[in-house]
């Protein structure tokens, strides 16, 4: 393939789902430049303006979810009967949240009152926000970052993740049908050096990038040479601790989805289990026989409910986590022959339940990001704590108690961005999104979810001359 082309090569059958061309660095230039005199005007629209065109935007999202869907299968392999989820769930609840919350959140800040004076805080965009996301849940993980910076007066352009590139497409195709000011939202295709560069450019005022720790590092290495501040969703190894008194039954049926759904290929689903001898073997016995449920087959098909891995490299680094920990004396308690799909060399990959595991394991201590769970038995709330925090990620973790008041005392000694309680794998766009560690800096969703693309001028009036 030539240099000056991406291709998406469809994990279902290996055929070839799309072929773009990168962007010229005439292209690049000249988006640029449209971003910056487009963003002069925009930042002048009235909130409800704004506001108005995210709901549009939103609602040509949703109306053609289902081919969205499609396509969205196609690119990265997750089963149709989910795909169109994605849009008309997280995806409109997050945007439909973040324009209603908009004004309030981003309204000037008073001051104290001081005689002869008036004194304010104002948000000001910063200028053209660069946005790097993912393939695993491109709708979500790019809503975090377009719909709040475009609300605060920002332009916006996004680099796709070439497995989903046509993401990119539907995003301009939506904004169009909203009646966006042109370039105010631009797309380009371009490989990892290009998108260093444009890094690199003085036009860029931020860098909204979700993806991995190595990413994160990249990213931070071509902002080196400014002072240009990034805001970086990284990994997870996310930890769930079951407790003697969990709901055992909905704890098992929760985790089992927070660990499989999407083939397990989230920055946030449940990768470690840790769960109180008292209800260890019940807890064993009920998760295995929830995992051996699911059908594994072309996600086309609509009776299917896991579908391929992204591609044969990512399932294959998942099977070196299984082997590595079996290796090392754990027991894998579901036989691969059992999913007809199961195919090594493929991206087709059964779910697997890890016992007998250890913090020696890659499996229990590096990103799986796989249908797999290592559940691993502790004796009280203390051991738990430790080996929640034993990790160099924090993400999220989540607590399986009828007892809130454990779980809040738990949850203060964890060391992540979020804390549940019976519940997982979940965004609440009123929540703050963020992690600590390996798992990234800054904050996406929320009030506080504004703040990056903003930054404080302060208006200081004396009315009167003595």
């Amino acid at each position: 393939m030539p240099q000056n082309f991406q291709q998406t090569i469809s994990p279902i059958d290996g055929s070839v789902y799309a072929e773009r061309a990168l962007a010229s660095s005439g292209e690049i230039d000249a988006t640029l430049g449209r971003a910056v005199e487009a963003q002069r005007k925009w930042r002048r629209a009235p909130m409800d303006v704004r506001a108005g065109i995210c709901r549009r935007m939103t609602a040509y999202m949703v109306e053609h979810s289902e081919e969205i869907g499609e396509e969205l299968t196609w690119q990265m392999g997750r089963p149709i009967a989910y795909s169109p989820m994605e849009i008309r769930r997280g995806f409109a609840e997050r945007a439909g949240y973040m324009a209603d919350i908009a004004a309030a959140a981003l309204a000037d800040i008073e001051v104290e009152p001081k005689e002869n004076f008036r004194r304010f805080i104002r948000r000001e965009p910063l200028g053209v926000v660069l946005a790097l996301s993912p393939w695993n849940y491109p709708y979500l993980t790019t809503v975090n970052a377009i719909v709040p910076a475009l609300l605060a007066g920002n332009s916006v352009v996004l680099k796709m993740a070439p497995q989903t590139a046509l993401v990119a497409e539907r995003w301009a195709q939506a904004f169009a049908a909203a009646d966006l000011p042109a370039g105010v939202f631009q797309f380009l295709h371009m490989n990892h050096d290009q998108a260093a560069d444009v890094i690199r450019d003085p036009r860029i005022a931020f860098v909204a990038f979700t993806g991995s720790v190595a990413g994160g590092h990249a990213v931070q290495q071509a902002a080196s040479g400014r002072f240009l501040a990034a805001g970086l969703e990284l990994g997870g190894k996310d930890p769930a601790y079951v407790r003697a008194d969990a709901p055992l039954a909905a704890a098992i049926d929760n985790l089992v989805d927070g660990a499989c759904f999407n083939s397990g290929q989230s920055c946030c689903a449940v990768e470690r289990i840790y769960v109180h001898e008292a209800v260890y073997e019940p807890f064993v016995e009920g998760f295995v026989e929830l995992t051996r449920r699911y059908r594994l087959g072309n996600p086309l098909d609509r009776e299917t409910t896991l579908g391929p891995m992204v591609s044969t490299q990512a399932a294959d680094k998942v099977r070196h986590h299984i082997q590595d920990a079996v290796t090392r004396g754990a027991e894998a308690l579901i036989d691969a022959k059992e999913f007809d799909a199961d195919r090594p060399g493929t991206p087709y990959l059964a779910p697997q339940v890890l016992v007998n595991v250890d913090h020696s394991m890659l499996v229990m201590r590096e990103e799986t990001f796989g249908p797999v769970a290592g559940l691993m038995k502790v004796k009280d709330d203390a051991e738990a704590i430790r080996l929640m925090n034993d990790s160099a990620y924090g993400l999220t973790a989540s607590i399986w108690t009828q007892d809130a008041d454990a779980a809040l005392a738990i949850g203060d000694e964890v060391e992540t961005g979020t804390c549940f309680l019976n519940r997982c794998d979940y965004l609440d766009p009123a929540l703050a999104w963020t992690g600590v560690k390996d798992s990234g800096r800054g904050c996406t969703l929320s009030r506080l979810g504004f703040d990056s693309f903003v930054r404080p001028k302060s208006f200081h009036f004396r009315l009167r001359l003595a």
